[in-house]
């Protein structure tokens, strides 16, 4: 804990206090309350993120690769005079897949279109769009896994054929009409690769794929957001917030918000390493950015199922979650992180996680030296 000056320490206490709760206010304001590094909950409080999103290929911190071959083909189409070819954005949350979706129309000075899948409900709902857009106008389906089969078959003519397949008439009177479109490119976003069909992948001729960011890219990111905000972040500090930021910019910017709440209480509106050390300590995240949630699943682990192997849906069961969201969410960034395995006959929790929860490892009597399971 640090000292501020000219105050007692009940003062201190009150002023951190009064920070903390506005901290939590503004998180449950927004929906994400206890969920501050969950990158797939999408709280009222991202739409703020609109603000912080670059505009251009230069100003986009991180995925070097992706902006240096995204130039190329923004500057060959934009000589051209002609549409990009259709983009398809593959990566975890939070990573920057919708900006990079919007900055690809910028480049181009084209317009920019955005819907997602589930909000295509029929047919029609494609068609409403897809019949007055301009041409070149970049055309962005968020969770495009999540299309439905008839939509996606409508899609697959427009993509190449620029064309949409509409049926006038029913019965024996029903005959098909094909529409015209103007070419438009296609940038489709996904976090579940595997459950995209290969048909609609094969008519993408860009793929892209999105990697975690480092905590050097992640602490420019924060400086960058902080500046908008015009909220002063000391470089150590931008560090500390990067590094429990789970290599996401969407997490970062969203730590960055709830340590200015407690900058602006007792830090004179600077962002210091010892606030943010005591403000994430408040908010329950630790130094590898997991949340109360997180350390509950290997402390269920630990405590109730002795270190593990325990299967999925046993786990999730007694922590109270879904599977899906526990194997979507929760595991990957903990398998990463190299605090829990998964083995065949279920989740084990690895020495990193005891060193990191502060417990002694216990013997893994579940396993001999070769590695092979005991059966008694």
């Amino acid at each position: 804990m640090f000292v501020k000056k000219s105050h007692d320490t009940d003062t201190i206490d009150e002023n951190f206090n009064e920070a903390a709760t506005l901290a939590s206010q503004a998180a449950m304001a927004d929906g994400s309350l206890g969920h501050i590094v969950r990158a797939d909950f999408a709280s009222d409080d991202d739409s703020q993120e609109s603000s912080l999103r670059p505009q251009h290929l230069d100003e986009f911190l991180g995925q070097s690769e992706i902006k240096q071959n995204l130039k190329v083909f923004i500057d060959a189409a934009r000589d051209r005079e002609d549409p990009l070819d259709h983009l398809f954005l593959i990566g975890p949350p939070g990573l920057g897949k919708t900006t990079l979706a919007e900055i690809t129309a910028h480049e181009l000075g084209a317009d920019f279109k955005v819907t997602s899948a589930p909000a295509l409900d029929k047919p029609k709902d494609l068609a409403g769009i897809l019949s007055t857009i301009t041409p070149r106008t970049v055309f962005f389906i968020d969770e495009i896994h999540r299309l439905k089969p008839a939509i996606e078959e409508m899609l697959y003519i427009a993509m190449e054929d620029f064309e949409l397949d509409w049926v006038i008439g029913q019965g024996a009177a029903a005959r098909t009409v094909r529409i015209p479109i103007p070419h438009f490119t296609l940038v489709g976003a996904t976090t579940k690769a595997g459950m995209v069909s290969k048909p609609l992948q094969t008519r993408f001729g860009i793929i892209q794929r999105f990697n975690f960011y480092t905590p050097e890219e992640l602490s420019q990111i924060i400086k960058r957001s902080a500046g908008i905000l015009n909220t002063k972040v000391n470089d150590d500090a931008a560090l500390l917030m990067a590094g429990c930021s789970r290599g996401t910019p969407r997490v970062a910017n969203r730590v960055l918000r709830r340590m200015r709440d407690f900058a602006q209480v007792y830090g004179n509106g600077v962002i210091t390493v010892e606030i943010v050390r005591d403000g994430l300590k408040r908010l329950g995240i630790d130094s590898l950015g997991l949340e109360n949630y997180d350390r509950e699943i290997l402390l269920a682990i630990i405590n109730k199922f002795g270190g593990g192997p325990v299967g999925a849906d046993t786990l999730a069961i007694s922590i109270g979650e879904s599977q899906d969201t526990l194997e979507d969410y929760y595991e990957p960034y903990l398998i990463q992180q190299g605090l829990i395995q998964r083995t065949p006959r279920g989740r084990i929790v690895t020495p990193k996680a005891y060193e990191h929860l502060g417990l002694q490892a216990k013997n893994q009597n579940s396993e001999d030296s070769t590695g092979q399971g005991k059966l008694f």
